[in-house]
């Protein structure tokens, strides 16, 4: 559950904020262009269609009234370009069939040919044309459009070409998309500013409800979610905080329930091995009823374990839970549960591997009792699932201030999706061969946690299952108080 929330808070504003931003922007990225496009065509379109306009009327004003003949056609044409009145924005220009200029109103590029494809155009059509590039001289940006002027029986005799520059038009296109650009950043931020303000709203309680799921998923049942929300929000609220209550009663029924159990089974459980022990050294048993007793000794003996491990696990659910820390020798100590542990582990037909790298005598600050109540649990656990590679490794030494313990079987090792629910109570893994309670490792793990260390759990590379104890050689946050 706490994943959960978690990579919904963290996530789900990074999402909503991505979607509706890219959204947004590609919407203004398409709104600019389709309309700078838009600006750009209509500014020169009417320009186009203006001087195509103009350059017909005028065509056919000269060639009717103006040229009388065709060897009048310069004289006609001069006298026209000195009279035309638009020359401040706009450049007349007289060539002759070749394609050269004549006549200029500014007095550019006389007896050169321009050769853009408008002059071409009007020749082979008889018809106007335009052409919008850059004058070859300067580079500067111009529009241009010619009318092809006619004589008599429709004969080409020159060309009347209007030019005009596009430094103003582009100025002005280019000033009208920046204000659009400058409309679509506003429109952005606006969004981007209403999208934070809204998932505010709808994140805040996200997190609230993340914080006290989290205390949930560590064991702090009956953690209430103060806040009110009038809406869906708030109707997951109230679910958490009346499942919150539902699993601390549950929780607490437990509790109560396994340690009652515990306390009254301890009684006849210690009877029963008390007089198995009497029993196994009595002479008027035979030899079937020794090995009777023995079963019963051996089931005993399990069942106290496992009353124990009850017992230990209600102190912690309790808060009862105390620890008696002080400086220990943990090489020595580990080496007494290997002793103690070795004749089980022979009865099974386990060999010990046992390799230590710690040279000299390592003091840490622990409770000894405790440590070896882990080395037993996790030496029991390599039992239950190594029996098949009849090896056990262990290995101890020291890595950057740390002590690392490392217990190895050759079993077939933990099936992937059970290694992150190894160390949660009451949890079995399915090639366990025993019929434990299934809380030994959360106890471990819950002891080697006071202990301000670490137990991580995996399959061993080329087979196995290995558990690694990582404890600090300093005093960091450990207490002698109870726990």
């Amino acid at each position: 559950m706490t994943s959960f929330f978690e990579n919904f808070t963290k996530g789900l504003r990074r999402r909503w904020l991505r979607t509706t931003v890219i959204a947004a922007l590609l919407g203004v990225i398409f709104v600019t262009v389709l309309f700078s496009i838009l600006i750009y065509s209509s500014y020169f379109t009417a320009i186009r269609t203006g001087m195509e306009a103009k350059a017909r009327t005028a065509t056919d004003f000269f060639a009717n009234f103006v040229a009388r003949s065709y060897d009048d056609y310069y004289d006609s044409a001069n006298r026209y370009a000195q009279t035309f009145n638009e020359a401040d924005r706009i450049e007349l220009q007289f060539l002759g069939k070749d394609g050269s200029v004549m006549i200029s109103t500014s007095g550019f590029a006389l007896g050169a040919a321009p050769q853009t494809q408008d002059i071409y155009t009007a020749l082979e059509t008889g018809d106007v044309s335009s052409w919008v590039g850059r004058r070859a001289v300067t580079g500067e940006r111009i529009m241009a459009v010619s009318a092809p002027l006619v004589y008599g029986g429709g004969e080409v005799i020159g060309i009347m070409r209007y030019v005009t520059s596009l430094r103003v038009v582009d100025r002005q296109v280019a000033q009208n998309i920046l204000i659009v650009i400058g409309v679509g950043i506003i429109v952005l931020a606006i969004v981007l500013v209403l999208n934070m303000v809204f998932t505010r709203y709808v994140i805040t309680p996200v997190s609230e409800i993340t914080k006290i799921a989290r205390r949930i998923a560590e064991g702090r049942y009956g953690a209430q979610i103060y806040d009110t929300y009038p809406d869906e929000i708030g109707d997951m609220v109230d679910s958490i905080n009346e499942m919150s209550i539902k699993i601390a009663q549950t929780d607490k029924m437990q509790s109560e329930f396994i340690s009652s159990v515990s306390h009254e089974l301890r009684t006849p459980l210690t009877a029963i091995t008390g007089w198995g022990e009497t029993l196994i050294y009595s002479e008027a048993l035979d030899s079937e009823s020794k090995h009777g007793v023995e079963i019963i000794l051996k089931e005993a003996r399990r069942l106290t374990k496992m009353v124990e491990e009850l017992l230990e696990f209600t102190r912690m659910e309790d808060g009862r839970f105390t620890l008696n820390i002080e400086q220990i020798d943990i090489v020595a100590e580990l080496e007494d549960a290997i002793f103690a542990f070795r004749e089980i582990l022979r009865q099974d037909e386990l060999e010990i591997d046992y390799y230590n790298e710690i040279d000299d005598i390592c003091i840490i600050p622990g409770d000894a009792g405790r440590l070896k109540q882990v080395f037993f649990n996790i030496f029991d656990n390599a039992l239950k699932y190594g029996r098949e590679g009849k090896r056990i490794e262990i290995y101890a030494g020291i890595i950057d201030e740390f002590v690392i313990i490392t217990v190895r079987d050759f079993g077939l090792g933990v099936e992937s999706d059970e290694l992150p629910n190894l160390k949660l109570k009451f949890y079995k893994g399915s090639n366990a061969k025993d019929r434990g309670s299934g809380i030994g490792l959360s106890v471990c793990e819950e002891i080697i946690k006071y202990h301000d260390g670490r137990l991580e759990l995996a399959n061993a590379q080329g087979g196995g299952f290995v558990a690694t104890i990582i404890l600090p050689m300093t005093d960091t946050s450990i207490d002698n108080t109870a726990i």
